[in-house]
């Protein structure tokens, strides 16, 4: 039986020759890991297969960071942060997707009303229409702010987060985006030229 003591100098030793090139020492890193990787990974994403991709894109993050891994904690503990942050970023990224989806589709919803006149459903859709022309007239931040905090009503630490911003950066930069928003809406009433 193999101490954890002598795991540890062998990970170490492995981590190594990798530096120094040896693919095949990096190759039984991975071997030794990857399926205790893939264990707890598969526990905080929600599809088998992103956990897959998550550890395999760890593994090669790992790899070209090697220079970077100082040793002041095992070399497992420094694999799994870095797939834990890759998770963390492919869910953000997915909230931001599904966000800006959902903005499009309100912005392009027209809601039925059979009791509404032909003139009250059009009037509806041009308004419609202007929401979406001032929100496309947005920066991509902008727009992305308030749709996080308009239409899916997140709180700004839960925007902050997603956004890799402090909560106060989020007030002031969501007020600068409702203002431009404004500032584009009245443009729609008023177009220059």
């Amino acid at each position: 039986m193999i101490s954890v003591g002598s795991n540890i100098d062998w990970a170490e030793e492995l981590v190594t020759r990798s530096r120094q090139g040896d693919r095949d020492a990096f190759g039984d890193l991975v071997r030794t890991y990857q399926d205790r990787l893939f264990n707890s990974i598969s526990r905080v994403v929600a599809s088998r297969a992103d956990a897959e991709d998550l550890v395999q894109e760890a593994f090669v993050q790992a790899y070209l960071n090697l220079a970077s891994f100082r040793g002041n904690c095992s070399f497992y503990t420094w694999l799994y942060r870095i797939a834990l942050n890759l998770a963390y970023s492919n869910a953000r990224r997915r909230r931001v997707r599904k966000a800006l989806e959902r903005t499009r589709e309100v912005s392009e919803e027209i809601p039925a009303d059979s009791t509404a006149s032909p003139s009250d459903r059009m009037e509806r859709a041009e308004e419609s229409e202007r929401i979406r022309r001032a929100l496309s007239a947005l920066s991509n931040e902008h727009r992305v702010l308030l749709v996080l905090r308009g239409v899916e009503g997140f709180d700004y630490q839960t925007i902050a987060e997603v956004m890799h911003l402090n909560p106060g950066t989020v007030r002031s930069r969501l007020h600068r985006a409702r203002a431009n928003f404004r500032e584009n809406l009245h443009r729609e009433d008023c177009p220059v030229g």
